[in-house]
């Protein structure tokens, strides 16, 4: 994996006395402005300068991962947790980029689990399982690790925006394939689409030819020829579905897919059905002189092949309006302040608006339908989305409060129309509540005519900031003396019994790792529970102490420590923390 040469124009970037760490600071200023490729160039001058510090290479996994290159962003993070088996930021670094390439998802999951364990205390490592889990549609888990995160650090944007998703049963873009699947991801995509693509062909045939039928027998008297229509309707969509069926290709996963995407299950069988249902009604109408028992029947097979495509999508829609827990998951979101996060509580906000509506249309339908005094209980709908909206403190471009305003007059009117027996204020109630659905159509046409996120549940998306970029820990020239000359070094762990201490002999390799020949009894306490501090003396100023505490793991014959944090000082007196 070779590097790109360095931009001479880019500030500072011609300075040849710049140390490795100062070139991984400037290679995080420059990620963080936007500029991946600048970054890789900082992160590879600061991996020529120190080969064997493993910061730039995470440096440069999260550069590539950013320019779109994920095999070399994986590459990367494994040089990275090559040369610091136990550091956990390059665990974590290591996961988020194998989770991005097909096959390798298992690989992602043991990364973060190592990466939890070597850092309980830090907040990232939760939000990553967390992420995986949400990943996979593991709601319960992905909500129990972000609120493991937020315990830790509070203030976590990532964990607060994503907890919201996990409280909205949030399903990634592509619910048919399985993470963890060793095929590409667009190879089911295409496979998905081809299946899409079939139902709906058919199903809008089915229905346009039903109505075309119809009318031509109804209409025109024209029964003979519109049936002939109809057969070559059928016979249509016998090249139709061998184009189709050809282009899925992955077969294999077809069953898989379903069984995660229940919708495109339900789209297949609804194309089924709409095709039984046209065709058991060509035959019918074929028949001379059918019984008028079979009128009913006739109709009914009319109406699945014309009105089981609407009914369909207005069952999802109504479902997923009340999947999940949409305000629990607004207090959650309102709380970040990122781009995802106001995005995700416009949405939420439509979610509850679609709920709210869903409540009052049978509400209203059954109150003037049974006794009108009922639509009194009409008042309190709003009410949860008057305060998620006042709570969330959203500036939406005036769709979402006309929407919210309307469906709030719509319940005020009817319950004074139907206190007061007023006919004029059910129909300015009942004129709020369509012109509600009117602004949502709305919205959502003029997102979709731009390409824009409308509001709908599809238009939620992840938090993804990036993650294993944080500092390494060095050994500076005091620390490494003192190991160095040290005649006694005790190694703190600890195993099922409570803390315990065992005398050692260290030594500082040039990465900065920290090298222990210790008891073997200490090694199967340490395997179950890496977490380790060791502790030395210099005795050339024999006031001075170090404190390493970090992750040590079995390497051959020896101990690796991966320093977590580095303490200094002098007795007696106050301990400095590196």
């Amino acid at each position: 994996m070779g590097h790109v040469g360095i931009d001479q124009g880019e500030g500072n970037g011609n300075i040849p006395d710049r140390s490795s760490r100062e070139w991984c600071a400037e290679a995080l200023t420059r990620l963080n402005a936007g500029r991946p490729e600048s970054a890789l160039d900082a992160a590879g001058r600061a991996a020529d300068l120190d080969p064997g510090a493993e910061w730039p290479y995470r440096l440069m996994s999260l550069a590539h991962e950013r320019l779109g290159r994920d095999a070399d962003a994986v590459l990367a993070a494994e040089q990275a947790a090559g040369l610091a088996r136990g550091s956990w930021s390059a665990r974590l670094r290591l996961a988020a980029s194998l989770r991005r390439v097909p096959g390798r998802w298992c690989e992602a999951v043991e990364e973060a689990a190592l990466a939890r364990k070597f850092a309980p205390e830090e907040a990232d490592p939760e939000v990553m399982a967390g992420d995986l889990a949400l990943l996979t549609g593991e709601h319960a888990e992905a909500e129990r690790r972000y609120r493991a995160a937020l315990e830790i650090d509070p203030g976590h944007p990532q964990a607060r925006v994503n907890l919201g998703l996990a409280l909205l049963r949030w399903d990634r873009p592509r619910p048919h394939h399985d993470p963890a699947w060793p095929v590409d991801p667009r190879e089911t995509g295409r496979a998905r689409r081809a299946l899409e693509v079939w139902s709906r062909q058919v199903r809008l045939l089915a229905a346009v030819a039903t109505v075309a039928i119809a009318m031509g027998a109804l209409l025109l008297d024209r029964g003979a020829e519109a049936r002939l229509g109809g057969l070559a309707v059928l016979a249509l969509l016998v090249p139709l579905t061998i184009r189709q069926v050809r282009r899925v290709g992955r077969w294999a996963y077809v069953p898989a897919m379903l069984s995660r995407d229940p919708w495109l299950g339900s789209s297949l069988v609804s194309a089924v059905v709409s095709v039984v249902a046209f065709a058991a009604w060509l035959l019918l109408a074929a028949v001379p002189s059918m019984p008028s028992a079979l009128d009913p029947v006739w109709a009914g097979l009319a109406g699945l092949a014309v009105l089981g495509w609407p009914a369909l999508a207005a069952l999802r829609a109504l479902a997923e309006a009340w999947r999940g827990r949409p305000l629990p998951a607004l207090a959650e979101t309102a709380k970040a302040n990122e781009r995802s996060a106001r995005r995700n509580t416009g949405v939420t906000l439509w979610i509850v608006l679609g709920r709210t509506w869903s409540v009052l249309v049978p509400l209203l339908g059954g109150a003037l339908a049974v006794e009108p005094r009922a639509a009194v209980v009409a008042v309190a709908v709003p009410y949860p989305l008057v305060r998620g909206y006042l709570r969330a403190r959203h500036r939406d471009n005036g769709a979402l409060l006309a929407a919210i305003a309307l469906v709030v007059a719509s319940a005020a009117a009817c319950a004074a129309g139907g206190l007061l027996g007023s006919a004029w204020a059910w129909r300015a109630g009942l004129a709020a509540l369509g012109a509600a659905a009117v602004v949502f159509a709305a919205r959502g046409l003029r997102s979709w005519w731009r390409g824009a996120p409308g509001p709908w549940r599809a238009s939620l998306i992840m938090c993804d900031l990036p993650m294993g970029a944080a500092p390494s820990v060095t050994l500076d020239a005091e620390v490494r003396q003192t190991f160095s000359y040290a005649r006694s070094v005790v190694l703190s762990y600890g195993d099922g019994h409570g803390p315990r201490v065992a005398g050692a002999v260290a030594s500082v390799t040039p990465s900065g790792e920290l090298r222990l020949i210790a008891e073997t009894a200490a090694w199967a306490a340490i395997e179950a529970d890496p977490r380790v501090a060791v502790f030395a003396t210099d005795p050339l100023q024999r006031r001075f102490w170090v404190e390493v505490r970090g992750i040590a793991l079995a390497d051959s014959d020896v101990l690796r420590v991966t320093p977590k944090q580095v303490s200094v000082g002098e007795f007696p007196g106050r301990h400095q923390r590196r």
